[in-house]
């Protein structure tokens, strides 16, 4: 298979998964919608900070509920995803919460220079995003290119570690490093393990400097970095749910980075 035949492939497995998602008690569309509902993790509401009128781009944003969150804390936001189902439900919820300014549009996220002009003061993606992109330059490229002189770039994700382990989550299997596609057949998703759905899904796994490195040479500037012992999303199979309600690898227990967290900059 080539480039564009993984990229075709996760985005069917994707628009497989939309549906199920909306419906999961793992989103949580219901309550989300009430006047003031917040999908964002205490880790971004913690770091992630704003002034109104501030101007967001969400990439990989699947079906804007991310993106709508950071709308009610009041950002103008667009999002970016490459699932036309997504993108259709992402509209429809931006009109159901009153938020009909928010911009969503559908596209490989290589090809987002051909579908989106400007620039902004924020750019935003998390959890679950760079492990479908081949080659991290040209995302860190496209960052860069849409912020503004003084804008800044936050990130957080599961850690590379974790992609290390099987689905399980109890052996090594894969590297730390990008030296191959991975692919594996997945039923049901991570929001609804018994959804009727089966796929193949195609993955790389990108090391922590890798990632570091891609947007230091898209000439964003480092101002934090941090690692969490644990996840805020049950997503994972053998997991254990801590006293603060956090979850984490069974017997791994604050032993693995779970998840991680970045700011950058783009120098004036």
């Amino acid at each position: 298979m080539d480039y564009q035949e993984y990229i075709n492939a996760n985005k069917k497995a994707w628009n497989l998964r939309a549906p199920s998602h909306f419906q999961s008690s793992f989103y949580n569309l219901d309550a989300w919608k009430k006047e003031g509902g917040c999908s964002l993790t205490p880790i971004e509401l913690s770091e992630l900070t704003f002034p109104v009128g501030t101007t967001l781009l969400h990439l990989q944003c699947h079906f804007g509920q991310d993106t709508l969150s950071l709308a009610r804390k009041g950002a103008i936001v667009t999002g970016s995803d490459f699932s036309d189902v997504a993108i259709e439900r992402a509209n429809q919820l931006a009109q159901e919460v009153g938020i009909p300014s928010a911009q969503f549009i559908c596209c490989n996220l290589y090809d987002l220079k051909q579908h989106l002009q400007g620039s902004f003061d924020v750019v935003f993606t998390s959890y679950g995003t760079i492990g479908w992109l081949p080659d991290l330059q040209p995302w860190a490229d496209i960052i860069a290119h849409y912020l503004k002189p003084g804008g800044f770039f936050y990130m957080a994700d599961f850690h590379p570690v974790l992609w290390m382990l099987d689905d399980k989550m109890e052996a090594l299997t894969y590297s730390y490093f990008n030296v191959e596609v991975i692919e594996t057949q997945q039923s049901g998703t991570y929001a609804d393990r018994e959804a009727p759905i089966q796929y193949s899904e195609y993955g790389w796994n990108h090391s922590m400097s890798d990632l570091l490195n891609s947007l230091l040479k898209a000439g964003l500037k480092l101002e934090f970095f941090n690692e969490y012992p644990y996840s805020p999303y049950d997503c994972f199979a053998n997991t254990v749910r801590g006293e603060d309600g956090f979850f984490r690898i069974k017997n791994l227990e604050n032993k693995l980075p779970m998840v991680y967290s970045l700011k950058m900059s783009k120098p004036l």
